[in-house]
């Protein structure tokens, strides 16, 4: 690995980045059913949070709450919240790879919402390029046909939470450590399954999913950790692309553990959205140039 280009090494770990996130996305969707939904965020949660707490208070995080934690931080979570819940709703009850091909058009809206909400310069063939990636979402959800649920709505929503939380993070002060960002992101998911849960009926949870649950929390942080060294070894308009390859791990986990097979919609509006998407991080590369 050492012998790769820097470049080259942030595409690997970005592809790994996004296994990492598409196991976890296999994980919960196996487990809900044999328990509830907020059960198995919970379980999860208590893994994640555990093993994130343990490392930010050996590296002395927890010294300085009040400078660490930040209006930018409190959206921040707020966004992962509301993701969360309706990203996993949404997941248990669709394809995971046509779920995952509507989460594509995220980089597409984040970037339309930082030219509406934080002013950033954005061209005409950016525009361009968004507008057309937002139709190959309309492809994939078909709006009026009978393949159009609540859940596909459900999973735009949950984008819409989810762009909420990349504004705010790119508000964060320089300061908060990214560690703590994670567990203090974590700890609140945790927490609101934690209140939910009375509401919900508790259903045993046998070993095995204990074992799906906290192998998914390991897929979590396993994403986030090589998603952060990704950024720090490559440039961002090299690398970013390869966050795509998830679509490709998305098919190949539908067919083999759930048996789904994208129909012709979702891989021509995936398509779409990928190319578009691939395009505006190379006009955001020659900008940023």
């Amino acid at each position: 690995m050492h012998k790769l280009s820097d470049n080259m090494r942030g595409a690997v770990y970005m592809m790994f980045a996004m296994a990492g996130y598409v196991f976890n996305d296999a994980m919960m969707k196996l487990v809900v059913g044999d328990v509830s939904l907020y059960q198995a965020i919970f379980i999860r949660g208590i893994v994640v949070t555990t093993l994130l707490g343990l490392f930010a208070w050996s590296k002395g995080y927890f010294a300085d709450f009040r400078k660490n934690f930040s209006k930018p931080l409190a959206l921040r979570i707020g966004g992962e919240v509301g993701g969360v819940i309706f990203f996993l709703t949404a997941l248990i009850n669709m394809p995971i790879a046509n779920i995952t091909a509507i989460l594509q058009v995220l980089p597409l809206a984040v970037t339309l919402a930082a030219a509406m909400f934080l002013g950033e310069p954005v061209g005409w063939r950016r525009y361009v390029a968004i507008s057309i990636g937002f139709i190959g979402v309309l492809i994939i959800v078909r709006p009026g046909s009978e393949g159009f649920t609540i859940y596909a709505v459900m999973a735009l929503v949950a984008v819409g939470f989810v762009v909420i939380r990349d504004l705010a993070t790119r508000r964060l002060p320089p300061r908060t450590p990214s560690i703590l960002v994670g567990f203090y992101t974590a700890l609140a998911v945790t927490i609101m399954s934690l209140l939910v849960l009375p509401f919900q009926p508790w259903k045993p949870v046998s070993v095995e999913s204990i074992s799906l649950l906290s192998a998914a929390g390991f897929f979590v942080l396993f994403g986030s950790i090589f998603s952060v060294m990704t950024m720090r070894v490559g440039e961002v308009g090299f690398v970013s692309p390869f966050r795509y390859t998830i679509l490709i791990w998305a098919i190949i986990l539908g067919i083999v553990v759930f048996g789904d097979y994208p129909d012709i919609y979702t891989i021509i509006g995936s398509t779409i959205v990928v190319v578009t998407g691939i395009y505006t991080f190379y006009r955001e590369h020659r900008a940023a140039r």
